[in-house]
């Protein structure tokens, strides 16, 4: 689960620290992956945006997905009625690398999941909660986004902003190697991502390709292997700044690969699948911001198809905020 601006020309031109609907805009920008409970598949406008240093944020988020199995969207599951229910609580922080803006975020879901599904021919059902995969990452700006304090943020304006992130996932959710559907994933993961985003007005337009590489299971469904090949998605976003602060995203996500393999014997895995969302937020004072997201699958190769709604509530606080 997750798994949440880069700041407009025409946003920050029209809006000045006095106001905090303004402060709300240009400091609700932490990057986590969105309030979505699954790993490699998400969604998420923002993720470069320039954050002030010494500045953290506190994110608790709700999300309802239906549809496939979201924690581990690349098993081959076929007839897929499955709920998935998250509670996440997330924490960042802005950060100075060497005068480049960035930060640390850290991500714990508790997840829900109840329904049935066939896999290989066979009826599976469960119904379980528990933690999920805590999820760790640190992003950096290379290039546009200077690290700056709270006091100079609101003078900033983004023309292009070039960063890099590596998040790592930890095999520390809940797991049972008896059964199929689960929440943790008794593996590691790593993403690697390079994202560019351009400020064009009021509008942003964001891509960011990025590989997703897994450790293996040893501990799969009743004592087999299972390896995985990386997963390779390409995200872009459109982004608008309306009026006090608030901005909307589209946002698809193409993703391929991911071939696995139990016990050496390779089945017929390969991802090809893709996803629709759309964002809305609104900064609540210069302190606090909601966040709505919804997506859905558009092509579904192999894997799950689920659809995904989510809510999340952001404060900050600390930097002279």
């Amino acid at each position: 689960m997750a798994k949440l601006a880069v700041c407009g020309r025409g946003i920050i031109g029209r809006m000045r620290l006095k106001s905090p609907a303004a402060v709300a805009a240009v400091l609700a920008t932490t990057a986590l992956a969105w309030v979505q409970p699954g790993h490699a598949q998400s969604i998420e406008p923002r993720a470069y945006s320039n954050i002030p240093i010494g500045v953290n944020f506190l994110i608790v988020g709700l999300a309802d997905a239906s549809g496939g199995l979201v924690t581990e969207p690349s098993l081959p599951l076929e007839h897929a009625d499955l709920r998935t229910d998250a509670l996440v609580l997330a924490y960042a922080r802005g950060m100075d690398f060497h005068g480049h803006s960035g930060k640390f975020d850290i991500v714990v879901p508790y997840v829900w999941i109840d329904g049935s599904a066939r896999y290989l021919d066979q009826p599976v059902q469960r119904r379980v909660d528990g933690f999920g995969d805590p999820r760790l990452r640190l992003s950096i700006n290379l290039h546009g986004a200077p690290a700056l304090p709270a006091a100079r943020i609101a003078s900033y304006r983004q023309d292009t902003i070039v960063g890099l992130s590596v998040q790592v996932v930890a095999p520390l959710g809940q797991y049972d190697g008896s059964r199929l559907v689960n929440i943790g994933t008794n593996r590691w993961q790593m993403t690697t991502e390079l994202g560019v985003s351009k400020a064009v007005g009021d509008w942003t337009f964001e891509v960011a390709p990025a590989a997703t590489f897994f450790s293996v299971n040893e501990d799969f469904y009743g004592g087999h292997r299972r390896a995985q090949e990386p997963v390779y998605s390409l995200q872009g976003s459109v982004i608008y700044g309306l009026r006090r602060g608030m901005w909307m995203a589209l946002s698809g996500t193409y993703y391929t690969g991911g071939k696995a393999t139990v016990d050496g014997n390779e089945g017929h895995t390969l991802l090809k699948n893709s996803l629709l969302g759309a964002t809305f937020a609104v900064p609540l004072d210069r302190r606090n911001s909601i966040k709505f997201y919804a997506s859905t699958g558009l092509v579904t190769r192999i894997g799950s198809d689920a659809d995904t709604f989510s809510v999340a509530w952001q404060h900050r606080w600390g930097a002279g905020l």
